[in-house]
C-alpha cells in the first residue's frame, strides 16, 4: 500500500524581507526529518514539493539526508496561500504585518480563515480541491513498492487533512494552529481512496530544546 509523507517546510524566515527563505534553524529541522523519514524505510521515496523556496528547500535537504540527493518534481498546487497578503486585506493595510509578532499573526490569521469559511470563498474551495487533486496525482503515479515525499506547508497539510477527516471550519483551523515546522504527516493510498494514518508528527525535534517551532 503507497504511502504519502506530507513533510511541512522548517522554519522560514518570519519578520525578514524575504520570509519564504529557511532559517538556519529550518535547516537543522529539515536534516532531521530527513533522518526521520529515513529510519522509517521509505520505500524507494519520489519527492515532490510546491513550488515555494521554502519547500524546494526542505525536500532538498530532507532528500540529501536521506542519501538520496536531487530536486523534488514540483507541483504549484502544494503552495502554501498567500498569509501574510490575506492578513494584510483582511486588516486594510498592505503593510499591517510589518513588525507583527508570530502570535498576533496567528491570531489574525485564524479570523481570515475563518471568515473564507464564513463567506463560502470560492477561492479556498478552489486551494483544497487544488491540492487534493495534486495529492490523488502523487498516489495514482507513484510505481508498485514505492512511497513518496511532499514537502509543503501547514495551510496544504490542514486542508488536506480536514478533507479527509471531514472537519468543519473550526477543525480547520485548529489543525492550521498547531502545525509544527518540519512535521510529517502521513497517508496511505488504499482500495478506498486516501486515508489519514498521523496528522503533524514531530518527535524527531523533541528531547533538543528550540526545535520546535511554528512558524
Amino acid at each position: 500500500m503507497p504511502v504519502i509523507y506530507l513533510l511541512r517546510h522548517g522554519q522560514a524566515s518570519f519578520g525578514t524581507d524575504d520570509y519564504d527563505v529557511l532559517s538556519d534553524l529550518g535547516v537543522r529541522q529539515a536534516e532531521l526529518a530527513g533522518h526521520e523519514l529515513g529510519r522509517r524505510g521509505v520505500r524507494a521515496p519520489a519527492f515532490w514539493s510546491g513550488g515555494l523556496l521554502r519547500q524546494r528547500s526542505t525536500a532538498q535537504i530532507a532528500a540529501a539526508a536521506m542519501g538520496r540527493p536531487g530536486d523534488p518534481l514540483i507541483d504549484p498546487r502544494f503552495d502554501e496561500f498567500d498569509a501574510h497578503g490575506a492578513v494584510n486585506a483582511h486588516l486594510g493595510r498592505p503593510d499591517a504585518t510589518v513588525g507583527m509578532s508570530s502570535d498576533e499573526f496567528q491570531r489574525h490569521l485564524d479570523d481570515v480563515m475563518m471568515a473564507w469559511f464564513a463567506a463560502g470563498d470560492e477561492r479556498w474551495a478552489g486551494f483544497v480541491d487544488g491540492a487534493y487533486d495534486a495529492l490523488v496525482a502523487v498516489a495514482a503515479g507513484l510505481a508498485p513498492g514505492s512511497d513518496a515525499i511532499v514537502a509543503t506547508s501547514a495551510g496544504v497539510t490542514a486542508a488536506l487533512v480536514g478533507r479527509l477527516l471531514g472537519a468543519d471550519a473550526a477543525g480547520v483551523v485548529a489543525l492550521n494552529r498547531v502545525s509544527v515546522n518540519a512535521s510529517i504527516t502521513t497517508v496511505v493510498a488504499g482500495a478506498r481512496g486516501l486515508s489519514l494514518v498521523s496528522f503533524n508528527d514531530h518527535a524527531h525535534l523533541l528531547g533538543q530544546p528550540g526545535l520546535r517551532t511554528n512558524r
